[in-house]
């Protein structure tokens, strides 16, 4: 009987390695998980991989920029049909690989297949393209490959990817109409400043009127868009790229991206926006895990390490930790003071019932509902503060040049 090589992960969470007879690599799984093990690689001892059909050379798996979630979403649902209809994964690869137009997706997909084909497992030949599969994506389909349910993990994979593009968009969406009327009112008033104002300045010097604090502070503003070491106009154009790139530096450190995060979340309005799409990404992600029968340890690691902010980061590795040492996933939660009340409360239910999935889940689900909330109330905050900001920017400058023109018409006049 062939012997099979294996690496999994025990209740604990820790990684186990053994060797166990078995027919085939099916017969290993299962032998595996009635151990109570979570197998995340199979390998039969002495068996070497058959070389891809026709004798082609593999594909590397180096590849330039990222592939969209978008399209890995959508082959992802395709993917599921097919082996839900029972097509084996091979040919299910081979057909999207065709429908796929010549480009990145296109030659990752071609990779995977002959991986696949070579003897590789879906989620080890996913694992080989970081770019275009994460490590969440390539943990939920070996948990499906484990559990023998490949396509409704698919599933709910492509329904996951679907809700946080859906977020993501919310959030994008309510700061394009802000962005853009601020980016155009600002080039505007940039443009005046440094054509109109200074023609206004020729006339002032030239009449010899004494000028008010308001016209000078507006020339004082002028000469310095214009002169200024450096110039205005360049901090204006260069700042926000400037300060994208300190945000960046700021980052490349954990405690550097900890007190960026947090600061940003005591924001009045953005900080409460912040905090709910990160409590929903973490719960939804975590949710999906558990569902999917990923182990809860690694499926916090995966959760921490694909949450993009580092207070929530601190927080599940504190969760980690806890549940190693066999107490609770609430508790810490509780002590760090990251979540709603609400939120510990539904999670500490969900561990005495058993059904913490599914209680993450409905909390994500819950968060992302007052999301919508949160980001209309911004937008319609935004909307006047801009008319207020943009009206007051242009009502001193009208103030301020038809102040002396007002002294000037006078003094002629007499």
């Amino acid at each position: 009987m062939p012997k099979f090589a294996y690496e999994a992960m025990n209740q604990a969470g820790q990684e186990v390695k053994d060797e166990i007879d078995a027919a085939s690599s099916e017969d290993a799984l299962a032998k595996i998980r009635n151990l109570g093990y979570f197998p995340t690689r199979i390998k039969e001892k002495g068996g070497s991989k058959p070389k891809a059909a026709g004798g082609k050379k593999k594909t590397s798996g180096f590849s330039l920029g990222r592939v969209p979630t978008k399209q890995i979403t959508q082959i992802t649902r395709q993917l599921s049909t097919l082996q839900d209809a029972g097509l084996p994964i091979l040919r299910s690869l081979q057909i999207l690989e065709e429908q796929q137009k010549p480009g990145l997706l296109r030659n990752v997909m071609r990779t995977v297949s002959e991986d696949i084909e070579g003897g590789s497992t879906l989620s080890e030949a996913c694992a080989k393209h970081p770019k275009a599969f994460n490590r969440l994506y390539c943990n939920m389909v070996a948990a499906g490959e484990a559990g023998g349910v490949l396509d409704v993990i698919l599933q709910r994979l492509a329904e996951f990817m679907e809700s946080a593009e859906k977020l993501k968009k919310k959030i994008i969406g309510a700061m394009i109409y802000p962005t853009v009327v601020v980016t155009f009112a600002g080039g505007i008033v940039v443009g005046i400043m440094i054509v109109v104002i200074p023609k206004f300045k020729e006339i002032f010097l030239d009449f010899d009127v004494s000028l008010p604090g308001t016209t000078m502070v507006l020339l004082g503003t002028s000469d310095w868009l214009l002169h200024g070491t450096p110039p205005g106009v360049a901090i204006i154009v260069f700042g926000p790229f400037i300060i994208m790139g300190l945000m960046k530096l700021i980052r490349s450190s954990k405690a550097g991206g900890y007190a960026l995060d947090f600061t940003l979340m005591k924001i009045p309005v953005l900080g409460d926006l912040i905090q709910k799409s990160a409590v929903a990404r973490f719960t939804r992600t975590l949710g999906t895990l558990i569902n999917a029968g990923v182990p809860i340890l690694e499926a916090i690691n995966i959760t921490r390490d694909t949450s993009g902010n580092e207070v929530y980061v601190r927080a599940l590795s504190k969760v980690h930790d806890s549940i190693r040492e066999g107490e609770s996933f609430a508790a810490p939660l509780r002590v760090s003071k990251v979540v709603d009340g609400l939120v510990v409360n539904m999670i500490d239910v969900g561990e005495e019932t058993g059904d913490l999935d599914k209680m993450l889940l409905k909390i994500a689900d819950n968060y992302e509902e007052e999301m919508d909330t949160a980001v209309a109330s911004l937008v319609s905050l935004i909307e006047p503060i801009m008319v207020i900001v943009l009206g007051s920017v242009v009502g001193f400058i009208v103030i301020a040049l038809f102040m002396p023109l007002v002294s000037l018409i006078s003094s002629v006049s007499g």
